[in-house]
């Protein structure tokens, strides 16, 4: 499993905008082939800072999702919508501490 988490800063009169957008596709990323879970996450004192994360299959699947027309459509809407560059990275998880 590959884990993909975006951090974007929009421009605060532009978070409205990126909401909506993730709101008509968040369904459509989640359900693409490959991807197994979605979240959005905002930051908790800075509210125009937002994190998307995700799982994927594999790298293969989340470059099929980059090179998709849903993806080419999502990015090109919310890059125009940054205040600053997004910081993107993918991981794999070694461990999860339970109790």
């Amino acid at each position: 499993m590959l884990v993909r988490i975006v951090r974007m800063t929009f421009r605060p009169d532009e978070v409205e905008a990126f909401l909506e957008n993730f709101e008509a596709n968040k369904n459509l990323i989640r359900n693409f082939p490959g991807c197994s879970h979605l979240e959005l996450w905002q930051d908790h004192s800075e509210k125009n800072i937002f994190t998307t994360y995700s799982h994927w299959e594999n790298e293969e699947a989340l470059n099929q999702y980059r090179d998709s027309e849903l993806f080419k459509s999502v990015w090109s809407f919310t890059k125009a919508l940054f205040s600053e560059k997004p910081i993107a990275f993918s991981s794999k998880k070694l461990q999860e501490v339970g109790k």
